[in-house]
């Protein structure tokens, strides 16, 4: 059995039409990269695996149940972080927090929770400033300890949902890394929201590509070449490659700053 499951999948945003018939599968263990413009609905899917955002149309099958059963096993970094920036929480307590979130009133942690704690900040590399005021924090530590929020109640699917913005490119290297390495030690199924490819192209197992409505899941070498993106964006697109990097343009015009930033 799948980890997760499409079958059918339509989801409307108000009249939009945000995905349109999307079938696929997704494996425990892999680690499945989601591009596309901004706007095209990729928050609006994970809200959809998280039970948060109904469909129209089809079915989504997560650990067999459907989606909102299973949230336990999921763990989740938002793309903002703005209600914790004057915080004077530190980073560790910041992770307890968080810890048994489905429950009401003030964790206590016991010996094995404690455990837990310490094992997410370690896992995320946090450690390190963990007793740190959080709006002390750089924007690279923010996103640690936001990843070992994630990582708390040891789940088995991890939404991650754009952690490597603000980040500059060296940041985005290391964190990629990390998550990886994690990965390879937990068997993690891993959802990576991202802006831009390149950074994930050596960790990723599948590429995950939104446009016009459109879906397409499979290898990077299948999914990101002009005969795929242009049947998803409904319009002559050219991939370029330069120095293991890649590039989208639109080639019915000049180079689309929309399209070459996200890829």
């Amino acid at each position: 059995m799948p980890l997760l499951s499409f079958q059918n999948v339509g989801i409307r945003f108000g009249s939009r039409k945000v995905i349109d018939h999307f079938s696929a599968e997704i494996e425990e263990g892999e680690f499945i990269g989601i591009f596309g413009p901004n706007g095209v609905g990729k928050s609006t899917l994970m809200r959809a695996i998280l039970g948060l955002c109904p469909i129209y149309e089809g079915s989504i099958q997560l650990f067999g149940e459907n989606p909102g059963k299973q949230n336990r096993f999921i763990g989740y970094l938002p793309q903002s972080q703005s209600l914790l920036g004057t915080t004077t929480l530190t980073a560790r307590a910041l992770v307890a927090a968080v810890h048994h979130g489905e429950k009401w009133g003030v964790p206590w942690l016991s010996s094995k929770d404690s455990y837990q704690v310490e094992r997410a900040l370690e896992l995320s590399e946090a450690k390190d400033y963990a007793d740190t005021p959080f709006s002390l924090l750089s924007g690279g530590e923010k996103k640690r300890v936001m990843l070992a929020q994630a990582l708390i109640d040891e789940p088995k699917l991890l939404i991650l949902d754009e952690p490597l913005a603000s980040l500059d490119p060296k940041n985005q290297m290391l964190l990629v890394q990390r998550i990886r390495n994690i990965q390879e030690e937990t068997g993690l199924t891993i959802l990576f929201i991202a802006h831009d490819v390149n950074p994930l192209l050596g960790a990723m197992s599948r590429v995950m590509y939104m446009a016009e409505g459109n879906v397409a899941l499979g290898s990077a070498q299948e999914i990101i070449t002009n005969e795929s993106l242009s049947a998803l964006y409904g319009m002559n697109i050219h991939v370029l490659r330069a120095e293991g990097r890649v590039f989208i343009v639109n080639a019915e015009s000049n180079v689309d700053e929309t399209t070459c930033s996200h890829v």
